[in-house]
């Protein structure tokens, strides 16, 4: 489950053992800001909120995780490349290669 900037930001202020005004002088913001983002009512940025969960002595970071995908086509691949042979499978990853090398930025 995904969290919310809300949900993030508070629990890293009530970790760091720290009221909403204790927060929003180390961010120099108003405690008003901290309890608007804490209340859902305004969603930050990401600069807004990575600035206030280190003002509470925690770093953010984000990963990108794929999810599977029901009924995707590529499901549908998993058997064919499951039988291929280890010729082939070496030219499979050749062609990715090829692929990604093609579309990733210089």
């Amino acid at each position: 489950m995904e969290d919310s900037p809300a949900r993030l930001l508070r629990t890293a202020r009530l970790r760091a053992g720290l009221s909403q005004r204790a927060l929003a002088e180390r961010a120099a913001t108003s405690q008003s800001v901290v309890a608007r983002i804490e209340l859902g009512s305004t969603s930050p940025i990401w600069e807004t909120l990575s600035r206030l969960v280190a003002a509470t002595g925690f770093d953010l970071h984000t990963q990108l995780v794929l999810s599977p995908i029901i009924g995707s086509h590529m499901l549908e691949d998993v058997t064919r490349i499951r039988s291929l042979s280890p010729e082939d499978n070496l030219a499979e990853v050749a062609n990715f290669s090829a692929f990604v090398g093609a579309v990733r930025p210089a």
